[in-house]
């Protein structure tokens, strides 16, 4: 909806931490050579994405880290938006303030705790979809955010699979860890680094429902068969439910 509105939408989440052990998954081996993972291993610390996700285009922009305190996240996050703003078009100067104002508030609609909106406003030109981890909420970058055009949703608690970014990160710890060993923080970073160059080459865009919403709808509609026949029904037809006594009359029954 954010991008019809010819708003940019962004989802971001913090990955990890991935552990220095042995991942599960395949690899390429000679048959009857199955890759070995050792029984025994050192952990010699955790390693950790920062991932901001453009899910109309699928591109994806990443730091790997061993610990993302506000004192990481936050640079990190005013660098990256900071540069994805600068490659927006730029806002129209003639808009009413009150005009501004109704726009930025309509994504509150229905809040019981919407966050406070300053009296000048700037354009709105960025959605910015994360979850209610507390650095998320620090007021002065929470303020830095707003002036500078970006409007804030929170998924609700217990609800992070609205975050798109969840599934994009997914995907990359699979490609990268699956059937791997790694023995260091900063080898983990290079690998989930890499793959996501890789993506970026080629990205996929994400959209919400997609071909699955789709088939669902279509089941929904679809007409039940019956068998025997070609013929169908609009519903499913109820069939009795045998008892427990019954199904066990019919499982020891005498066929000869």
């Amino acid at each position: 909806m954010g991008e019809s509105l010819g708003l940019s939408v962004w989802t971001e989440d913090e990955a990890g931490p991935f552990q220095t052990i042995p991942y599960p998954g395949y690899a390429w081996q000679p048959e009857g050579k199955p890759k070995c993972q050792p029984h025994e291993y050192v952990r010699n610390g955790t390693a950790k994405l920062l991932t901001l996700f453009h899910p109309s285009d699928g591109q994806v922009r990443v730091k790997g880290v061993t610990s993302c305190p506000n004192a990481i996240l936050h640079p990190w996050l005013k660098q990256e938006l900071s540069v994805i703003l600068d490659n927006l078009p730029l806002p129209a100067d003639d808009l009413d303030p009150e005009a501004n104002r109704a726009l930025w508030e309509r994504w509150y609609a229905g809040l019981d705790q919407p966050i406070s909106l300053p009296e000048n406003l700037p354009p709105l030109r960025m959605l910015l979809i994360w979850d209610n981890l507390k650095g998320h909420k620090t007021p002065s970058f929470v303020d830095w955010l707003i002036q500078h055009g970006i409007m804030l949703l929170y998924t609700p608690l217990g609800g992070s699979w609205l975050n798109m970014t969840e599934s994009i990160q997914r995907i990359m710890k699979r490609r990268a860890l699956a059937g791997q060993h790694p023995t260091t923080p900063e080898e983990i970073i290079a690998w989930l680094e890499a793959v996501a160059q890789a993506w970026n080459r080629n990205p996929t865009p994400f959209e919400w429902g997609g071909k699955r919403a789709t088939r669902r709808a279509r089941s929904r509609q679809r007409r039940h068969a019956v068998g025997g026949s070609a013929a169908c029904t609009r519903r499913p037809v109820r069939r009795p439910r045998r008892t427990i006594i019954e199904k066990w009359r019919c499982s020891n029954q005498v066929t000869h």
